[in-house]
């Protein structure tokens, strides 16, 4: 797929060759190179003439903008052809910075394009048998097949681990599934759905990829949110579905393996409460440089300029964790406690920079109208996501202690 015409920088951007200049003061981008800059600079220009005029009004209605995913298709960032030329492979900074910069535009985007990349072709690549994965992962990318990451259940979330519920039974080449998956993003026009469930002779889990319109399988859109309202997240129910052998996920044979899939994914998570706290301060900032009271703008009061201080400090400390965490997973080093650490550390500070960006912006801060309303809101679907703030938590204290704290 050829490259989209480089858009020219614009703004501080332009003088600084900065693409994070307002949220990023101590230059951790800068660790990106200029054949990775280039792709982001491209997904940039989409976001902000396609994307971003469409998010109130959809946001409100609680649908998501399908016309803007084939443009989001076309700019082929899971393989930009900077980055894969002689078959090399993008960097893991590259991948959290592709995330960051879809968050600092709206968090259900950006967990909706990650639902793609990162959940779905995860499960795949450290799911499947190296010949599944060499075999689905072109179309995966080219997004020719579509999926979604089904672990959660309507009675098991933090305790998945050992509650998990759906059932699997096999049958001659076929495996027959049973049970029920909530809080499924995107599942709704996923052609396939990526269902974890307990097999009943050995009461190990095992991976499956589920045909979403086959028979036995029922989906329902999840209404009446207050958070990630574009999102389409939907109940899945199970009802004798079946499923071929060779849709097994050959390497899932424990949820052990499950858990792995979720070391290299809650990484993501980090990432996209980074973003959703830079978009939300660089709302607040332009907001407040704008905004007059007392004759004058409100950004030159003392107490507003502490508090962008202090937001502005809890994006850079993200941003420098996520980098951090990114370049030691490029290494190869992948542990529960590093992104789990990551995951509660930044999703609790996200609140508070959201929490300090609506009060900057006052009575309009709970309008559309200005988009620190709809960060603050979905703030609060990814402080929960991937793992609670409690849960995340005791991931880390058992890695200090050597001691395992949960029930």
């Amino acid at each position: 797929m050829s490259a989209p015409t480089e858009p020219a920088a614009e703004g501080a951007a332009a003088t600084t060759g900065r693409l994070y200049p307002d949220c990023d003061p101590y230059g951790v981008e800068d660790r990106l190179t200029e054949a990775e800059k280039a792709p982001l600079r491209r997904l940039r220009r989409v976001l902000e003439d396609e994307v971003r005029p469409l998010l109130a009004e959809y946001w409100e209605a609680g649908e998501f903008p399908y016309q803007i995913v084939p443009s989001l298709h076309a700019l082929d960032l899971m393989t930009p052809p900077e980055l894969t030329a002689g078959g090399a492979q993008p960097r893991s900074l590259y991948h959290g910075f592709r995330i960051f910069e879809l968050a600092r535009t709206d968090a259900s985007i950006a967990t909706f394009y990650t639902a793609q990349a990162g959940l779905f072709r995860t499960a795949c690549r450290v799911g499947g048998t190296p010949e599944q994965f060499a075999q689905w992962d072109p179309r995966i990318t080219s997004f020719e097949m579509t999926g979604v990451f089904c672990l959660t259940e309507p009675e098991h979330g933090s305790d998945i681990a050992g509650g998990l519920a759906t059932t699997a039974r096999r049958e001659g080449d076929e495996w027959v599934l049973h049970g029920a998956k909530r809080w499924i993003g995107g599942a709704v026009t996923a052609d396939l759905l990526a269902v974890f469930a307990r097999d009943e002779a050995d009461g190990q889990v095992k991976g499956f990829l589920v045909d979403r319109q086959a028979p036995g399988v029922r989906l329902e859109k999840i209404t009446g949110k207050t958070s990630l309202r574009m999102m389409q997240n939907a109940d899945i129910h199970l009802d004798g579905a079946r499923v071929p052998e060779p849709m097994r996920l050959g390497n899932v044979n424990s949820f052990k393996d499950v858990a792995a899939m979720l070391r290299a994914m809650r990484s993501d998570v980090a990432w996209i409460a980074t973003g959703v706290q830079a978009g939300a301060y660089e709302a607040a900032l332009a907001y407040v440089r704008e905004r007059e009271q007392f004759g004058r703008p409100i950004g030159s009061f003392q107490l507003v300029q502490e508090k962008l201080a202090r937001m502005l400090g809890n994006v850079t400390a993200s941003l420098s964790m996520v980098a951090g965490l990114a370049e030691r997973q490029q290494d190869g080093v992948y542990r529960d406690e590093d992104s789990a650490l990551a995951k509660m550390w930044i999703s609790l500070h996200m609140r508070e920079t959201v929490a300090l960006a609506r009060e900057l912006v006052g009575g309009n801060g709970i309008t559309l109208a200005h988009d620190v309303a709809r960060f603050h809101a979905d703030a609060e679907a990814v402080y929960s996501y991937e793992g609670t703030h409690e849960i995340n938590a005791l991931v880390v204290g058992r890695s200090l202690t050597g001691r395992s704290a949960f029930a």
